[in-house]
């Protein structure tokens, strides 16, 4: 990966060599004329020794490419942070915060109904066949279905209106409109076929389909059961629920292990079910630089290190642990950052964690991963220097090898002519100061 380093940032590199690696420097300069310039050397050392991704300076400070970098938002972790995060999460709950149960189902177009209408004596308004010599008399209307005005037909009593109403809001308006007729009737309203109370369940379960909503309700997961369960592992699957133009995501285990996040199911709800399998990238100083699986419906980010092998002792820089991540703008400004220079809804976000902060163990186990989060670990300072140090010897040897090879030349073809050992003499190459 190659870096755009500013002089500015070459001469903090020309310092900070000053102090850490003087004494390479001034053999180097004592010995050779160097063909171009410090600053020129240090622009190809801080791009050299940059590893396999930035530097934990480059990231903290939000420096970016002059020609326009992407722009991110910086963010320490910690308990705070944290909290946010959690209540951002995928959650059905969040959403949909109302736990009540649903309401009472209401009938619409194409429902069909079944109508019984009873009466206190023999001899009224209802009188079935063979049912003369009863105390009490009743009859069963044939079913019909709710027209497309909304209304049921009744005998003596007309049309009642019953889309929109109540079982027993309809029973009710059948009762007012026929008490003056019947002898001190009471109606039973029953559904023989659910057209419009539905409930959709689509995508990765067995038995895809529009089933009808129960009038005792039933949460998420016994509609899901109803429509023959997932149909893979419950790891990977993912739950969309619709209602009402609002729609919110979750992990199907969020379902099974947070029993808040299993709401209750409305008539009217869609549920989608897919199967995605969540990964994450590891990147830097870890002991593996992949895509790594979660194999679990949540993980932390605690766990996610420790699936990549943790840090590599000899190469980690265990405060510069970073995770970049695309946040939501409401969830950046809950932190109190300001998102005003970014556009779209979406803010990149490069959070950091420091694993030498004791405490930071304890937020790292609460932080939880998201699908596609990419993990990164900085290279320590002392293996930058390492890599400067064999840089800056692969230079001197460069500039040092044909004077060696020239010498032992000499030395053995002296040795051939008989002329015994030879003394070869070398005279300090001085540096000519830079234009």
């Amino acid at each position: 990966m190659t870096y755009r380093i500013t002089r500015r940032f070459a001469d903090l590199g020309y310092s900070w060599l000053e102090k850490l690696g003087g004494g390479v420097v001034t053999v180097l300069i004592r010995n050779i004329r160097l063909p171009f310039s410090v600053p020129a050397l240090l622009i190809v050392v801080l791009a050299g020794c940059s590893g396999v991704g930035p530097q934990s300076w480059e990231i903290k400070n939000r420096i970016t490419d002059p020609d326009g970098s992407t722009p991110y938002v910086s963010i320490k972790v910690t308990p705070r942070v944290a909290k946010v995060v959690e209540r951002a999460a995928p959650r059905l709950v969040g959403e949909f915060r109302d736990r009540r149960r649903p309401a009472d189902l209401r009938f619409g177009i194409g429902d069909i109904l079944s109508v019984t209408i009873f009466e206190a004596g023999a001899g009224g308004l209802f009188v079935a066949e063979g049912a003369t010599n009863r105390a009490g008399n009743f009859i069963t209307i044939p079913s019909q279905a709710v027209d497309d005005q909304g209304n049921i037909s009744i005998p003596y009593a007309g049309n009642i209106r019953s889309a929109g109403r109540t079982k027993i809001e309809v029973q009710n308006a059948i009762v007012e409109a026929l008490k003056n007729r019947a002898i001190e009737p009471q109606v039973v309203v029953s559904v023989i076929s659910q057209q419009t109370s539905l409930v959709t369940v689509a995508g990765d379960v067995r038995s895809p389909s529009r089933i009808p909503a129960l009038a005792a309700g039933e949460r998420i997961l016994d509609t899901i059961t109803r429509a023959g369960g997932t149909a893979a592992p419950g790891a990977d699957e993912w739950i969309i629920l619709e209602r009402g133009g609002r729609r919110a995501l979750s992990p199907y285990g969020a379902l099974l292990y947070e029993p808040a996040n299993n709401i209750w199911t409305h008539q009217g709800d869609t549920i989608y079910v897919y199967r995605e399998p969540q990964t994450f990238l590891t990147f830097g100083a870890l002991g593996a630089q992949r895509q790594i699986p979660f194999e679990a419906w949540r993980i932390s980010l605690a766990e996610a290190i420790a699936k990549a092998g943790g840090l590599n002792d000899a190469q980690a820089d265990p405060t510069s642990v970073f995770l970049y991540r695309g946040e939501t703008r409401e969830i950046v400004e809950a932190m109190g950052f300001d998102t005003s220079r970014f556009a779209g809804p979406i803010i990149p976000v490069v959070y950091n964690i420091n694993l030498k902060d004791p405490s930071a163990q304890f937020v790292t186990t609460a932080f939880e991963m998201r699908n596609k989060d990419v993990i990164y670990v900085a290279n320590s300072a002392s293996i930058e220097l390492q890599k400067f140090r064999s840089f800056m010897a692969t230079v001197y040897g460069t500039a040092t090898d044909p004077m060696n090879a020239a010498t032992q030349f000499y030395t053995l073809k002296n040795l051939v002519a008989g002329t015994g050992a030879v003394s070869v003499l070398s005279t300090p190459v001085s540096v000519a100061a830079p234009p």
